[in-house]
């Protein structure tokens, strides 16, 4: 995330004085001491106290007197700087960096995020324009990743055309329209950093993320670089000519073939659905679709719904449509572990919006605070303690606590319930898998209309889905919450690399890797976003992708500069990295036998999240180096 400049222009003291009512308190602090210098802000008693949970914590845990205090005191530095006043400290080295930042989030954060913030603060660099040069890009995909490399490979005026297989952009977010849909990571968390939005809720639902991102690629301008309605079927690297050639089929079905000097494949992890081959599946009489495919204008209106799994769409439909069926049922595999969140429904004062758009740094510290309480903040409650000496039940004392937490969230949720209760406490360790958030699901579950099922469905009859006992639930729509298939980052398409190796035979059915999630030896020139074990264990995938982004870019620059025809991963690069990822993993809680995943293939490797917290892969991207790569020039 790139700190974007703003214009000073006039301010109103009185528009200013009335936004800094809705402020974050510990944001403002951090644009106070920036503006003034003076560092008695950044201790007692204006130091912010640590967030409770996932709490935004707007207050900072100040008495209202101090927080009085700072608003006045950020509203005479804001107008200072408005009136021509540099800031004081518009460029913090790593060292004040780091102690901002623990005063920020109130609570220690690694020492790497002093780097980290000092980068993202650091005055923009003017970069050097391109040579002219024939080099192109195909990027596979229009969803979030594709759509950022695009943006990025058109600001560095390198020819880039995007193949997008549905009629609009947006990826998941076209494809997944059910009821309830939205963001589990807070929206100025989920969003592009080059490109704001005045997000209406902390939570965005899916029409207002699908309509940001449709704004976003029409006033960039990257309609002009999309193919719609035409998917990616094969890519082959041609040795000789060093570059790609790849086969496109447009829904006619009509093929044709185009060349470029690189490829990425932006295709993301949650787009090929999974359907559980049940018995009876063409008997049902009623209508039966995945999640992912929810017909339009569908209306559940008085009709008896079963909902097959319990994971993140479901627990966003059942509370969704709860109060409009007749009946529901949701059959239940393995309880979630599901967290509170004050915000999720809560709508964003346009002063807070406001305070964005005209107070300068309060965008970043407002996303920084945000980007550590979903991501690494919960990192060390993640790593598997051997002499703990309950490993069943959590992996590490910080672990235990945050489980004893949640499980106490759900008791008091279900109270009186003790049925409930016994199936919605998951047997695993919390961020076994991902932490979802409660946006009425406890709720829902103690409805008269709503039963929830421990027992698999094993088939489906006539009538609705039969269970493990035998018992027939009737039904008139089936939604099948089944998930997805991620371990195959870029099947179907069928990529051949060179020396006529495929990258099916090199990954296997399951078992993908990349030198740092994003390169593969015998495939020059072709790059992954959001590959193999990039997905973040916690917080908003964006950041990654545009982390990613930044590096692949930097890459191609290079080769534009440096003449050069191809780059490829050394073996030895990729096999050393992959081992560290394995060698990491096995001391994570995705390696724990107590719960089935998605994050980990058939023979037991996790191969979709990534093993590191979110600051130390952006230091592993951070500076791209040749060293790395077997390089042939033109």
């Amino acid at each position: 995330m790139n700190r974007v400049d703003i214009e000073r222009g006039d301010l109103e003291p009185a528009d200013l004085e009335r936004a800094v009512q809705a402020a974050n308190i510990p944001t403002l602090v951090m644009v106070l001491f920036q503006l003034t210098g003076d560092r008695k802000w950044l201790g007692a008693p204006y130091a912010p106290s640590r967030a409770p949970g996932l709490s935004s914590h707007d207050s900072g845990g100040l008495p209202p007197g101090v927080q009085d205090e700072i608003r006045a005191a950020a509203v005479e530095a804001v107008l200072a700087w408005a009136a021509g006043k540099p800031p004081a400290v518009a460029s913090p080295g790593p060292a004040l960096a780091h102690g901002m930042a623990e005063v920020c989030v109130g609570e220690p954060v690694p020492s790497l995020y002093g780097e980290q913030v000092a980068a993202m603060l650091a005055e923009p660099q003017t970069a050097s324009p391109l040579p002219p040069n024939d080099f192109s890009v195909v990027v596979i995909g229009a969803g979030i990743s594709g759509l950022a490399a695009a943006f990025a490979l058109r600001q560095a005026g390198v020819k880039v055309v995007v193949f997008e297989q549905n009629d609009r952009p947006g990826g998941v977010w076209a494809d997944n329209r059910y009821p309830g849909a939205g963001v589990d990571t807070p929206s100025y968390v989920y969003s592009f950093s080059f490109f704001r939005h005045p997000w209406s809720t902390h939570f965005g639902k899916r029409d207002e993320v699908l309509a940001y991102i449709e704004d976003m690629v029409t006033r960039t301008g990257l309609t002009d670089v999309i193919t719609f309605g035409t998917k990616v079927t094969a890519a082959q690297w041609d040795a000789a000519e060093s570059r790609w050639h790849i086969r496109t089929q447009d829904r006619s079905g009509a093929t044709a073939d185009v060349t470029a000097n690189a490829v990425i494949t932006a295709v993301g992890l949650l787009s090929r659905p999974v359907q559980p081959e049940l018995p009876g599946v063409d008997t049902f009489a009623g209508q039966l679709f995945h999640s992912a495919q929810w017909p339009a204008g569908l209306d559940v209106r008085g009709q008896r719904v079963a909902v097959v799994g319990s994971g993140a769409s479901a627990m966003q439909i059942v509370p969704a449509i709860a109060d409009q069926v007749a009946g529901l049922t949701i059959f239940q595999r393995s309880p979630q572990w599901a967290a509170p969140d004050e915000d999720y429904f809560g709508q964003v004062p346009a002063d807070a919006y406001w305070l964005i758009e005209h107070v300068p740094f309060y965008h970043f510290w407002y996303w920084f605070r945000l980007n550590w309480t979903f991501g690494d903040r919960n990192y060390p409650a993640m790593g598997i303690d051997p002499d703990w000496p309950h490993p069943a039940r959590a992996v590490n004392e910080v672990n235990d606590r945050h489980r004893a937490g949640l499980t106490r969230y759900i008791e008091r949720q279900l109270a009186g319930r003790d049925d409930l209760i016994a199936a919605s406490v998951p047997s695993y360790p919390p961020y076994g898998k991902r932490i979802l958030l409660d946006n009425g699901w406890y709720a829902t579950l103690r409805r008269e209309n709503v039963s929830l099922v421990s027992e698999p469905v094993t088939a489906l009859t006539p009538a609705g889905p039969a269970d493990a006992t035998g018992r027939v639930w009737p039904a008139d729509i089936v939604v099948m919450c089944t998930g997805f298939d991620p371990q195959r980052p870029v099947y179907p398409i069928e990529v051949t690399g060179r020396d006529g190796v495929t990258l099916g035979s090199v990954w296997g059915r399951d078992d993908p890797r990349a030198y740092l999630g994003i390169t593969a030896p015998h495939f020059p020139n072709l790059f992954f976003l959001y590959g193999p074990n990039t997905n973040p264990g916690g917080g908003a995938v964006i950041a990654v992708v545009e982390q990613q982004v930044r590096y692949v870019v930097s890459l191609i620059e290079t080769m534009i500069t440096g003449g050069l025809a191809s780059i490829e991963p050394r073996q030895d690069r990729h096999d050393e990295y992959n081992e560290r990822v394995d060698a990491e993993h096995a001391r994570r809680i995705w390696s724990h036998p107590g719960m089935t995943t998605y994050y980990r293939n058939a023979a037991g490797r996790v191969v979709v999240n990534m093993p590191w917290p979110l600051v130390q892969y952006w230091r592993l991207l951070r500076d791209p180096s040749l060293e790395d790569f077997e390089v042939t020039r033109a």
